[in-house]
């Protein structure tokens, strides 16, 4: 891929006390802007839009002492981190309950009958009914913990598809899917004969729901679609969708990664057959996701592993299992990574998940009103409006220059983390005709004030790499 020469970043942990001192070296023959002049074109920026010079106190304001990883130098520059859609950060309180878990009560989960493995026990499980009381399943049994949404994924479609797809049915999906939604039916309709359909986009780049609607038959058997776009930021009509499956017979699966963590998500609503999301993208820690699976769709589908833990009973000749969510559970699981999770949920329950959209609303707003003002960049997917809601990520293009090159100098020249690449959705890409985007992605600890450093940022990016046109 063509670009500018990586370098690896520096770290710095600033002292929130003390104003932050920017170092002078310049990398790779960039030119750096003072911190000084950054912020007197932010300070000039609110005063020209005719808004004041400061702020009143912000969601993301009052919330940012609890992720220290974002009172942070990069590269010797203060971080604004703008990757969420690829992962989130990790408050104190779910970093407290990791060490609690190794410090306090670490042990293997279920059978133990001493105190730290009934513990660990109790601790796991009560992190199951959280995310089934988050997400509104009707029992804690419809939770099954994976290792992330991709491993839920495929749970789904190695146990449900393999058992109930079969030559000639169909699977409707859209191109804006992710790869994790993509391939794993892929290989499916590789081994059962089934057939993948996929539905375009429209004008305004969201998914066309009345092309998909054309395609549903009686050999429709599934349809997988996403909640919110991470490319697009789109947000896909669920529930209607899953209303139309249903009178044909088919099933649903929803990949909410992108929705879970920043609006209210209720699989009940929603009348989703399978739901998957993954807690490091809601304030959680890597290594788990999970699956919610309606109860009488888990208790006919087979096991996808084999192993401890999902058994019933276990003789030479054969096995019975146990039943869910144990039966897809094999092995030792991420027991500390789970009570993480519960304790993430327990941070954005106590916040509110409608109070976070309401506010990551205005920033998506915000964020793409400053982009959209910018000359030449393509911002993909849809215009806000009063009827049409973006979620708080913009993935856009800027004419002749790479994306990677504009996420390596926001990163190195002014401490802004964005990402560039085709962020998992090559057929999106190639749809939109283009190999790769940059993508700014928000979440509810991020501030106006953020963007606007980036939008800046940016406009000094653009005029540097112009500069050589």
């Amino acid at each position: 891929m063509d670009g500018a020469a990586m370098k690896l970043p520096s770290f710095k942990i600033l002292n929130p006390n003390r104003p932050t001192r920017y170092s002078t070296t310049i990398p790779l023959g960039f030119r750096r802007i003072s911190s000084s002049s950054i912020a007197a074109h932010v300070s000039a920026s609110f005063v020209s839009e005719g808004e004041p010079a400061t702020r009143s106190a912000s969601l993301g304001h009052v919330v940012r002492r609890d992720f220290p990883i974002l009172n942070q130098e990069v590269n010797g520059l203060k971080l604004v981190y703008l990757d969420n859609a690829a992962t989130s950060q990790k408050p104190i309180s779910v970093l407290k309950a990791l060490q609690n878990y190794y410090e306090a009560y670490n042990a293997n989960v279920h059978r133990g009958i001493h105190f730290l493995s009934a513990k660990a026990t109790d601790e796991y499980e009560l992190a199951r009914k959280k995310v089934a009381d988050f997400v509104n399943a009707s029992e804690s049994g419809e939770i099954v913990f994976t290792r992330n949404a991709t491993e839920a994924i495929n749970l789904v479609a190695y146990s449900w598809g393999l058992s109930n797809l079969k030559s000639g049915d169909e699977i409707i999906l859209t191109v804006a899917e992710h790869h994790s939604a993509i391939v794993p039916w892929q290989l499916v309709a590789q081994k059962t004969g089934a057939v993948l359909k996929f539905v375009t986009l429209t004008a305004e780049d969201i998914p066309d729901i009345e092309k998909m609607k054309e395609m549903f038959s009686k050999r429709t058997k599934l349809v997988v679609i996403h909640h919110v776009s991470n490319v697009l930021g789109s947000v896909f009509p669920v529930a209607e969708i899953a209303h139309l499956s249903h009178t044909i017979g088919a099933k649903v699966l929803v990949d909410a990664c992108q929705s879970v963590p920043h609006m209210v998500v209720d699989v009940q609503s929603l009348d989703a057959d399978f739901l998957v999301a993954s807690s490091h993208k809601m304030c959680g820690p890597t290594g788990v996701g999970f699956l919610y699976g309606k109860s009488e769709l888990l208790s006919a589908m087979p096991p996808f592993l084999g192993g401890g833990e999902m058994i019933a009973d276990v003789f030479l000749d054969h096995s019975t299992y146990a039943e869910p969510p144990s039966r897809f559970e094999a092995g030792t699981p991420a027991i500390g990574e789970v009570i993480g999770l519960g304790a993430a949920i327990d941070y954005l329950s106590e916040i509110g998940m409608q109070k976070i959209h309401d506010y990551e609303t205005e920033l998506a707003d915000y964020l793409y009103e400053r982009l959209h003002s910018i000359p030449n960049i393509r911002i993909y997917g849809p215009m806000p409006s009063e009827t049409v809601r973006r979620a708080p990520l913009c993935s856009f293009n800027v004419v002749n220059i790479h994306p990677t090159d504009i996420a390596t100098y926001l990163d190195q020249q002014h401490g802004v983390a964005i990402r560039s690449g085709h962020h998992c959705a090559q057929p999106l890409h190639r749809f939109l005709g283009v190999g790769s985007s940059a993508r700014a992605s928000l979440h509810f600890y991020n501030t106006k004030e953020e963007i606007d450093t980036f939008i800046l940022a940016l406009k000094e990016t653009i005029s540097f790499f112009t500069s050589f046109q």
